[in-house]
């Protein structure tokens, strides 16, 4: 793999909704950091009690009834794999309210915390760990299940909160995060270009029901200004996914694209800098563009 300068001393945290997140979006650029030297946090909101279980070959009673614990296990095993440090914020997950109309969330859920409440954690780590870089999700939530929209409002509650010294100075000194991103790998040109890139191979595109419905919206997707080269840590990536037993089945979408053409087609994950309190201008290829000076 390609040899980079140290970066020790630089700091990157994600903040993320459930375990998985932090393997299903950014786990290459976070396995490239982590390689060169990056200290990276991953803050998990929620414990997954509520999620469903993704893949058949776990689909079983004896897995459904030790799902907390089970889901914890298998962030101990994606964490090693990424090289990562995590915490647990607490809260407990939402899970996904289906039916029209769709049915009331369950009480003291994550969704439901008054968002003061629910993003004192959040700061409280930012400030013990002092991160440079802090990573979430847009306003849809990626997509837009009430843990990742809460995940997103506690975030950027918390990167403005946590440097400020009046507010609760019990959570430890004032930190300011120097720039803010959001997520935005999952995008609709990327998706096209992988499954155009699957037809001219002749393979069966696992995007093609996707795409149809999906609708372009080039004014968002102008929105990236952040592509961070990491395909050579793919394979890490995938090793992260595949941890996460419950909720990642082998056999599906996830791995339906042979990783050559992903890394010929897009080898980039991608971002949105939201807040940045360092010059840095965009485009950008580095999350930690602009930051001179660590220490």
């Amino acid at each position: 793999m390609t040899q980079h300068p140290s970066r020790a001393g630089l700091r990157l945290m994600h903040v993320h909704a459930h375990p998985d997140d932090e393997s299903s979006k950014g786990a290459a650029s976070t396995a490239m950091y982590v390689a060169q030297g990056v200290d990276v946090h991953v803050a998990t909101c929620t414990g997954g009690e509520r999620g469903s279980i993704l893949n058949p070959k776990m689909d079983r009673p004896d897995v459904l009834e030790n799902i907390t614990e089970i889901r914890r296990q298998e962030m101990e095993r994606a964490r090693d794999i990424l090289g990562i440090r995590q915490d647990w914020l607490g809260w407990v997950d939402s899970g996904w309210p289906e039916g029209d109309p769709k049915p009331p969330l369950p009480e003291g859920c994550f969704a439901l915390v008054p968002l003061e409440e629910a993003a004192a954690p959040l700061v409280k780590l930012i400030r013990s760990f002092r991160p440079h870089v802090m990573t979430t999700y847009d306003e849809r939530g990626g997509y837009p299940h009430p843990d990742h929209i809460k995940c997103h409002e506690i975030s950027v509650f918390a990167f403005e909160a946590a440097a400020d010294p009046a507010w609760r100075p019990e959570l430890g000194e004032a930190w300011q995060v120097l720039k803010l991103y959001y997520h935005h790998s999952f995008n609709r040109p990327r998706i096209q270009a992988i499954h155009d890139a699957m037809l001219e191979h002749g393979l069966e595109s696992p995007w093609a029901e996707r795409l149809k419905e999906w609708k372009e919206e080039p004014e968002w997707d102008a929105r990236i200004t952040t592509r961070v080269p990491c395909a050579e840590y793919f394979g890490v990536r995938d090793q992260a996914l595949l941890a996460h037993a419950t909720q990642i089945d082998p056999d599906g979408f996830w791995f339906a694209v042979p990783r050559e053409i992903q890394e010929k087609v897009w080898p980039t994950e991608d971002f949105e800098l939201v807040e940045s309190k360092v010059t840095s201008p965009t485009p950008e290829d580095d999350l930690f563009a602009g930051i001179t000076d660590p220490l």
